[in-house]
């Protein structure tokens, strides 16, 4: 495969909670860096409860040479915070930014000067004029507190017209509910670029509290499959492999602009799907 025709792929991190979380993440890296990501990005707690873990990974990210993104989340979030975290980022020369509505907090109550994504992407807009590149969430299976599907595509459509450069998905394991979202959402006049974002398998009751949590659907023979192994750790992930390398083909031959990988802060498994897929 030429470097013309080489699929670009980034991939997502999350903070680590402790000094050993911070070393291993920064083995992980330096495995994952083989596969020349475009960008790696780095996610935020609810409420903004990881700020300073997530700048930090930010930070040693800009430091080992490759571009970072750092989430950033409306949920309890103010003007004057965003304000601060936008100049933060900037002086650190950061340039992405994936824009969130974020999770509510347990024991939450309202209180964000952004009731939604779109609002915290056009003040962002606003404050920063073209400094950041911003991406924004994207649904293919319907966001799991939205009234309804046409409901959804109509928010995630706010959000891009709000200034949003593109979107990155929840993850998902049917390509065609990808294909048809991207349709749709063409069809309402949205054509920045819809990266599909990709889960690996490699634990079985890691994937289904995940995806009970945020909406994302596991296919029946899937879910089967993955019950009929048991405690099989291996089967699971040479299952997991195998299911997820076949998503990506079908998601390249369809023409995706990129893949968004979500590492879960290991490698192994990503490494082996992008080698799999000659990336």
């Amino acid at each position: 495969m030429t470097q013309q025709s080489r699929l670009p792929i980034s991939i997502e991190f999350f903070p680590p909670k402790t000094p050993e979380g911070v070393a291993k993440l920064r083995a992980v890296r330096q495995q994952l860096y083989a596969l020349n990501p475009e960008y790696c990005s780095v996610t935020f707690g609810a409420g903004g409860s990881t700020q300073e873990g997530t700048f930090a990974a930010v930070r040693d990210i800009l430091a080992e040479g490759v571009a970072a993104a750092s989430h950033i989340s409306c949920i309890g979030a103010s003007k004057a915070t965003v304000r601060a975290q936008l100049a933060t980022l900037k002086a650190m020369g950061v340039k992405r930014l994936v824009t969130l509505r974020g999770d509510l907090p347990s024991g939450y109550g309202a209180g964000s000067e952004f009731q939604y994504a779109s609002d915290l992407v056009s003040f962002i807009r606003d404050e920063s004029g073209r400094d950041f590149h911003i991406e924004v969430a994207a649904y293919p299976e319907v966001h799991p507190q939205a009234k309804s599907s046409v409901a959804d595509l109509w928010a995630f459509a706010t959000k891009v017209k709000a200034g949003a450069d593109g979107a990155i998905t929840q993850y998902f394991f049917n390509a065609d509910a990808y294909f048809r979202f991207v349709e749709d959402a063409d069809a309402l006049g949205v054509t920045v670029p819809i990266v599909p974002g990709i889960m690996p398998i490699t634990s079985s009751t890691q994937l289904m509290r995940f995806s009970d949590a945020c909406g994302a659907e596991i296919p029946r023979w899937i879910r089967l499959r993955l019950q009929g192994f048991g405690d099989d750790t291996a089967s699971i992930k040479a299952f997991g492999l195998d299911v997820v390398t076949s998503l990506c083909e079908q998601l390249r031959a369809g023409g995706v602009p990129s893949l968004h990988f979500y590492s879960m802060n290991q490698s192994t498994a990503t490494l082996e799907i992008c080698q799999r897929l000659g990336l």
